[in-house]
């Protein structure tokens, strides 16, 4: 039988839309993270997404040392590609949140490819005995506005550029791969070009087949074979997002930060159980999840590690 196809699998461990009170596996502290990231490495995730918390709110947090707390025991303990956050927290300014990028130096770092509405206030339903900063967190969503205009992707790119890192690039709606497209032509960035789509966050585009369909079909036109193709699904479109475009040929992401879910109604008791369903799923499609080696050779990374 032919080798199956590789497919990686990114693991996003713990992101800033969610907070502590919605699950007590969600990881806040800089152990927990770590924890959590070499058990979802070792289940088969060949991508680590990172964010950084403040170990006594949860709140997000987007300080060098932070990320320095979990980035180099991860890296020390695991040979998994770190991905680390240049979106931070909406209510973050651009340059705290391309900090830790740019000082530490990582393979990968993501970065969103246009302004958006972000709604996270339909989780008060979920979770209503939320209080402080959590409920405020997600109150003020209301009239939240995820500033990445031209000028700040502009400002991440350069930051980053001498690193020699590359780009996750964050697109949650048809116009972000355009966006994407106008730095393509510019010759801001090179190819390979990890698209990240994004499927199912209130302010996006939504999770139907169809939505899939169409943002596929429009990474596929406007990069062609310069494409390598991954997506998420938020919430309960989690595992369906993931199915379907492993089944058409893409890569997919999983994580706590995307899904608190193992089920409905059943919380993940970790990152390293979403990967375990990811594999699962992936095998009963004929295909396999990438080494941390084969995703570095499918986006072209640089052998680089993270700075001292």
């Amino acid at each position: 039988m032919a080798d199956r196809q590789p497919v990686i699998i990114t693991c996003a461990l713990t992101g800033a839309i969610h907070t502590p009170s919605m699950s007590p596996y969600l990881p806040v502290t800089s152990d927990a993270i770590v924890a959590q990231a070499v058990e979802a490495a070792t289940a088969g995730a060949a991508i680590l997404h990172l964010h950084a918390r403040d170990g006594a709110t949860g709140r997000p947090d987007q300080g060098v040392e932070a990320f320095r707390r979990i980035v180099e025991p991860i890296a020390a303990q695991t040979d998994a590609v770190l991905n680390l956050t240049t979106g931070g927290s909406p209510y973050m300014t651009v340059e705290d949140r391309v900090k830790p990028a740019q000082m530490l130096a990582p393979q990968l770092a993501s970065l969103n490819m246009g302004s958006m509405n972000m709604g996270l206030f339909p989780m008060l339903k979920r979770h209503p005995k939320i209080a402080g900063w959590e409920r405020e967190h997600l109150e003020n969503s209301r009239e939240l506005i995820f500033r990445n205009t031209f000028k700040d992707i502009a400002y991440v790119l350069d930051a980053c550029r001498a690193n020699g890192t590359r780009f996750e690039f964050e697109c949650y709606d048809t116009s972000h791969l355009y966006t994407l497209a106008y730095f393509v032509e510019a010759g801001a960035i090179e190819p390979p070009f990890f698209v990240q789509t994004v499927f199912g966050l209130l302010g996006g585009i939504g999770a139907h087949p169809d939505d899939i369909s169409h943002m596929r079909r429009t990474a596929l036109r406007l990069f062609g074979d310069d494409l390598v193709w991954s997506a998420l699904g938020a919430g309960a479109h989690q595992m369906r997002v993931a199915a379907t475009v492993a089944a058409s040929g893409g890569h997919v992401r999983v994580g706590l930060e995307d899904s608190l879910w193992a089920g409905p109604g059943q919380l993940a008791a970790s990152n390293a159980e979403q990967v375990e369903a990811a594999k699962v799923m992936l095998d009963g499609l004929g295909l396999r999840p990438a080494t941390p080696a084969e995703a570095q050779h499918i986006l072209s990374l640089t052998p680089i590690r993270v700075a001292a």
